[in-house]
C-alpha cells in the first residue's frame, strides 16, 4: 500500500472530500476559534507613503533597465503593432520611444504650450513627473522582421511567434506584436502615466495591440512574492544581481549558449510573456496536501517538501521514487537540477499577478503575467515549457495570450534603442 500523502490516489480521494464540502467543514471547525480583540492603530502613515518617489534607475548602458533591476510592485505589459512602413519611419519611432523613456524614467517638469492645444502630459502625476522607480523595457517581435523594413536577414536566431502548447487556449487579440513594452514602477499611476505618454507620442507610428496591468503582493525581504494560488513564485530564480550570473543566464552574445546570434544583438535578451488565467475557485476547494504536491513546496514557508526553508536545494537523487517531492510536481519538472540543465536551460522570472474583475461566466478573471528573460529562447522558456506539458497544475490554469520578443541591447546617451539594428539597413 502506498503511504505517500502526495500520491495520485490520495489526491483523488481528498479532492472528492473537498468537492463534497467535507474538507471545507473540517477547516471551518478549526478556524472559528475566538480571537482576542485587536487594538486599532491610530498612527498615521509616514508622509513618504503619500508621495511619488524620486528613485530613478539609469536608462543608459549596455543593457536596458527593467531586467536585473529590483522587481517593482506594479507593472504593465503591452504590445504594439508598428504602423511605420519604411526604415526611416521605424527609426523615428525608436527615437521617440527612447526620448520618452529618458524623460519618464528620470523625471522632469511638463511644459504646456497654448491652452487651446492638448497639455504636455496626462496630469495624473501633476506637473512635476517624478521617476518613481520607473523602468520601461523595449523588445521587438518576430513580425518586425518582415518585408517592411529589410530586416529579415538580421532577425535574432531563435525569435519566433508564440506557438500553442498542449494546454493553451491562445486568443489572437492577446498574442504577439511588433514591439513590446514592459513598464514597471513603484505605483500603478506611474505605470499608467508612462503608457499614456508613449501612446500619445507614437500614435502615428504605432497602434497598441494589447495591454494588461500587473501587481506583486508584499513579501518579506529575501523571499519570493506569492502568486494568486498562494505559493511563492520564483524561489529558485538565478541571482542576476551578480554580473557573472547575469552573463551566464541573460545576455545574448555573452552567455555560452548564445554565441551564434547576430553581432548587433549582443547584450540583448529574449523575453517570453505568457498571460495565464488561474481558476482560483477550483483551486481554493483543493486539499492543501494536493496543492503542495502539485507545486512540490510547502504552501506557507515555500520550502521544498521535506525541507525547512524556501531556498533549500532539494537533492532529487536522494528521492528517486518521488515519495517526498513527486516526479510530476511543478518544481521538479521545471528544474531537474542536473548539470546539463543548470548549464544551458536556466531562465530568469520577472512575473506579475493580474486581476480583471469577473469573466462572462461570473468567475474571477485573475492569474499571472508570466515574464521571463534568457539568452537563448529555445534553451530557456521553450525547453522548460515542454518539460511542463501535461503537469497536474494544468488542470487549474489556462494560458490565453502573450508573445516571444527580443529585448534590444541598451543605449548610450545620444543614441536610440535599436540603433545597431537600424544601421544595418540604412
Amino acid at each position: 500500500m502506498n503511504t505517500n500523502k502526495h500520491s495520485p490516489s490520495k489526491r483523488r480521494l481528498l479532492k472528492g472530500m473537498a468537492l463534497t464540502g467535507l474538507g471545507t467543514l473540517a477547516a471551518g471547525l478549526t478556524a472559528c476559534k475566538p480571537q482576542a480583540p485587536i487594538a486599532a492603530d491610530s498612527s498615521a502613515p509616514a508622509a513618504a507613503d503619500h508621495v511619488h518617489s524620486n528613485l530613478s534607475y539609469p536608462c543608459y548602458g549596455p543593457h536596458q533597465a527593467g531586467i536585473t533591476t529590483a522587481h517593482q510592485p506594479f507593472g504593465i505589459m503591452a504590445a504594439f503593432d508598428v504602423l511605420a512602413q519604411d526604415i526611416g519611419a521605424l527609426e523615428r519611432l525608436l527615437r521617440i520611444i527612447t526620448a520618452r523613456i529618458e524623460f519618464l524614467t528620470q523625471g522632469g517638469e511638463l511644459q504646456d504650450g497654448d491652452a487651446k492645444l492638448p497639455p504636455a502630459g496626462s496630469g495624473i502625476l501633476g506637473k512635476i513627473v517624478k521617476p518613481d522607480g520607473l523602468t520601461i523595457t523595449l523588445s521587438v517581435g518576430a513580425s518586425l522582421f518582415d518585408a517592411r523594413f529589410g530586416l529579415a536577414a538580421h532577425k535574432p536566431r531563435h525569435l519566433q511567434e508564440m506557438r500553442d502548447f498542449p494546454n493553451d487556449k491562445l486568443q489572437a487579440a492577446w498574442c504577439d506584436g511588433d514591439i513590446s513594452l514592459q513598464i514597471c514602477a513603484l505605483s500603478p499611476e506611474t505605470c499608467q502615466n508612462a503608457l499614456r505618454d508613449l501612446i500619445k507620442h507614437t500614435t502615428q507610428l504605432a497602434l497598441i495591440r494589447w495591454s494588461i496591468d500587473g501587481f506583486l503582493p508584499k513579501t518579506d525581504p529575501g523571499t519570493a512574492a506569492r502568486n494568486l494560488f498562494g505559493f511563492r513564485d520564483g524561489s529558485a530564480n538565478p541571482d542576476v544581481s551578480d554580473p557573472q550570473e547575469a552573463d551566464a543566464v541573460l545576455w545574448t552574445g555573452v552567455a555560452s549558449n548564445s554565441l551564434d546570434e547576430p553581432a548587433w544583438a549582443k547584450n540583448g535578451s529574449y523575453q517570453a510573456v505568457r498571460l495565464i488565467r488561474h481558476f482560483v475557485e477550483f483551486w481554493d476547494r483543493t486539499p492543501l496536501q494536493e496543492q503542495e504536491a502539485i507545486f512540490g513546496r510547502e504552501k506557507y514557508s515555500g520550502a521544498p517538501l521535506g525541507h525547512k526553508n524556501e531556498h533549500d536545494v532539494p537533492d532529487y537523487s536522494a528521492d528517486p521514487e518521488g515519495k517526498t517531492i513527486p516526479h510530476d510536481s511543478h518544481m521538479r519538472l521545471a528544474n531537474p537540477r542536473d548539470a546539463e540543465f543548470m548549464r544551458r536551460h536556466r531562465l530568469f522570472r520577472r512575473p506579475f499577478n493580474y486581476s480583471r474583475g469577473l469573466s462572462k461566466a461570473g468567475q474571477l478573471d485573475v492569474g499571472l503575467v508570466f515574464i521571463c528573460y534568457q539568452a537563448n529562447l529555445a534553451d530557456g522558456f521553450i525547453f522548460v515549457q515542454k518539460l511542463l506539458d501535461f503537469e497536474p497544475l494544468e488542470e487549474y490554469i489556462s494560458p490565453f495570450g502573450g508573445g516571444f520578443f527580443f529585448t534590444l541591447p541598451g543605449v548610450e546617451q545620444g543614441g536610440f534603442l535599436g540603433q545597431s539594428l537600424v544601421a544595418l539597413v540604412k
